[in-house]
């Protein structure tokens, strides 16, 4: 289906448009995931070709920075034929991904100068990060992959989330640091998705800049301010431009109900990752299917 694209100047240039291209992982993550992804959930009903003209649609409209997540977003099957797209189309692209496992093809898109990795690192112990993730060895391959990563040469950022035992996660981000990477940061883990518990989601758990120069469609095709703003929704992008989707008043009520925040906290990272745990799994945008789920 081919929508119009609204004129540019009908929407103020995003900053960072986050793409969820998959609710599947091969994490679980029951006690963080912002996005309650998972080995069993699927891909949602945004095919390939909707994917294609919102990155388009995208390089149209100026966006600075693609984020492409999940779930695990290297398991959707189509996932380099859209990174390619993106690439080609002149966008600047973060991949945020578990690596839990990488393929070969995959590393090579992952060198190009435009594209940047960004992943979620639980604990210096292997047993400690193994329990966050459900999944026994996802520590030892997430940390061999981001040594290979830093071997590379490859730009990267890791979060290391603080669920209350800051010595273990600090402990966490001083081994990143002593592996090469740069840019690493601890956040605190926020009360969406399975870290919610039986919380409602609330505006009071986003940082304040959802929804300014930000913006997330998610596998349904429904635009989000963000990934954590998930439970916040302005229209739907399978059956309309996301430039429509933007420039509508629902959006602009949309963006005017999120609080700016007076702790100190209002700024989002230069990644704003999904909770921060976009790296962490099951519904942290990822690869696509038994197949690529070894």
């Amino acid at each position: 289906m081919t929508l119009a694209v609204e004129a540019p100047h009908t929407v103020r240039p995003l900053r960072q448009l986050s793409l969820e291209i998959t609710g599947r992982c091969q994490l679980t993550c029951d006690s963080l995931c912002y996005a309650k992804s998972g080995p069993k959930q699927g891909h949602g009903s945004m095919t390939e070709d909707d994917w294609n003209r919102i990155l388009d649609e995208a390089a149209a409209l100026g966006v600075e920075e693609i984020q492409i997540i999940g779930g695990e977003p290297t398991l959707h099957p189509a996932f380099a034929r859209m990174l390619q797209r993106g690439i080609d189309a002149g966008l600047r692209i973060r991949v945020y991904t578990n690596l839990f496992r990488v393929r070969a093809a995959h590393w090579r898109l992952f060198e190009h100068p435009s594209v940047s990795l960004a992943t979620t690192y639980h604990s210096s112990v292997a047993a400690e990060h193994d329990e966050v993730t459900d999944r026994e060895g996802s520590h030892a391959a997430t940390r061999g992959n981001i040594v290979e990563a830093v071997r590379r040469g490859i730009r990267l950022s890791v979060a290391v989330l603080d669920g209350g035992d800051h010595e273990r996660a600090e402990q966490a981000r001083a081994e990143m640091k002593v592996l090469g990477v740069h840019k690493v940061r601890v956040s605190q883990v926020r009360p969406i998705g399975n870290a919610a518990s039986a919380v409602l989601p609330s505006v009071s758990s986003l940082c304040g800049q959802c929804a300014n120069r930000k913006a997330a469609v998610l596998p349904n095709g429904l635009v989000a301010p963000c990934e954590i703003g998930r439970f916040l929704t302005a229209g739907s992008v399978k059956d309309t431009s996301l430039a429509s989707v933007l420039a509508s008043d629902r959006w602009a009520v949309l963006a005017a109900s999120i609080p700016g925040r007076q702790d100190g906290t209002n700024l989002c990272p230069p990644d704003c990752a999904p909770n921060d745990d976009s790296g962490c799994g099951p519904d942290n945008s990822g690869p696509c299917g038994p197949a690529d789920d070894e």
